[in-house]
């Protein structure tokens, strides 16, 4: 049986069976303008704080739209004092909806991104919608922008992704402000999403004893996933750069056998710094020599990685389960990335050096001149770390 309670707590709301509804009448004078008498929607919560702010947001969009249909109306008293621009502002806006902004974006900035990056943008915007709904992108107000971040974390989401979410919106909004030649839309800009200093869970490196306990036992298995983990385990290589490795990719004959990372139409890299020559040494040498030797294609792992697309997400996950009971808690396969960074600072080798092996950013204006270490320095180092 449904039950339905009027509450004074959260305006304009009335709950049934435990899920807020908003409701208000339209005004008399303008129902002329609406398919019936009243509005009724539903705002999938059953959190009393989250309905209060998405109500608020929705009252005060309504009084927004109000006042603009009465001031179009003809036997306005007032109207006669507005300049006709003054009129065309009040009655539209010439910036693209959030919808149609989507679309631009990923018109222009798709081409060669990872299907990820569409998934993210397509995802933030679909949040955006279905919270405060689709307007012209100047139109959007900071109580909307709010709204929308109170409303994910109700939803259970971490303070990184909502951050990363609304980095999304912001790279959305200031890409098509430039093209469209708009004034500067600020509304999604330095939304306060808690302290910056409360606590969260930050990925542990793997120990060098378990380090050589997983290495030892991908040897014995030897397939696939843990010629990949051995890769990852001795090289400090991030995985989509090591699922993305093709063939020619390696140089296996030469005086040091190393890998050239870089760029490919299946997987970009991170950042510029990400490109770089990663020397072979240890478990890493080991497995890329078996995974060139058993893969029938030009990739070194074609059960994650073609031509069209690298399934990272996929790979992780096989990956991590793998090695979930082999690691102490915190522990992930990226964690082999900060063991790599570890393994270098105990062999007192240099913070260059360590930026160029691990393809982390250099901020030095130096470090951009000249053509880098010699491929014998770099290998001699990582030698020293991981031998």
């Amino acid at each position: 049986m449904m039950t339905m309670l009027r509450t004074k707590e959260v305006p304009y709301c009335y709950s049934r069976d435990g899920i807020f509804y908003f409701t208000r009448r339209i005004p008399k004078d303008l129902q002329g303008h609406y398919r019936c008498p009243r509005i009724v929607l539903s705002l999938r919560t059953k959190s009393e704080r989250a309905a209060q702010t998405k109500s608020t947001s929705l009252a005060a969009r309504l009084d927004e739209e109000w006042m603009a249909l009465r001031w179009r109306s003809n036997d306005n008293p007032l109207r006669r004092f507005l300049s006709d621009d003054a009129l065309a502002d009040r009655d539209a806006s010439n910036a693209p909806m959030m919808s149609d902004a989507k679309d631009i974006y990923l018109q222009s900035k798709s081409n060669g991104r990872p299907v990820t990056f569409c998934q993210a943008v397509n995802r933030a915007i679909h949040n955006l919608i279905e919270t405060v709904g689709d307007k012209p992108i100047d139109l959007y107000s900071r109580q909307d922008a709010n709204c929308v971040r109170d409303v994910l974390f109700e939803r259970g989401l971490s303070k990184a992704s909502v951050k990363r979410m609304f980095g999304t919106i912001r790279a959305l909004v200031n890409f098509v402000t430039r093209e469209q030649g708009l004034s500067d839309i600020t509304a999604f800009s330095g939304i306060y999403l808690g302290e910056d200093n409360q606590t969260e869970t930050r990925r542990q490196p793997v120990p060098l004893n378990y380090i050589r306990s997983i290495q030892k036992e991908c040897e014995q298995v030897n397939d696939e996933g843990r010629w990949l983990i051995a890769l990852l385990s001795d090289s400090g290589m991030r995985l989509s750069e090591a699922i993305g490795l093709h063939k020619d990719d390696v140089m296996l004959d030469a005086e040091h056998p190393h890998i050239i990372l870089k760029p490919h139409p299946w997987r970009r890299l991170k950042n510029l710094s990400s490109e770089r020559v990663i020397p072979l040494v240890g478990t890493a040498l080991w497995a890329v020599g078996q995974a060139i030797q058993s893969s029938s294609t030009d990739f070194l792992f074609p059960k994650y990685c073609d031509e069209t697309k690298c399934k990272s997400n996929s790979a992780s996950a096989a990956l991590n389960k793998w090695m979930s009971p082999r690691v102490p808690d915190g522990c992930v396969i990226h964690s082999f990335r900060h063991s790599f960074r570890d393994r270098l600072r105990a062999a007192e080798c240099s913070q260059d050096i360590t930026d160029r092996l691990g393809g982390w950013s250099v901020d030095s204006v130096g470090e951009t001149y000249g053509a880098g270490y010699p491929l014998k320095v770099l290998s001699r180092w990582m030698n020293k770390a991981l031998g």
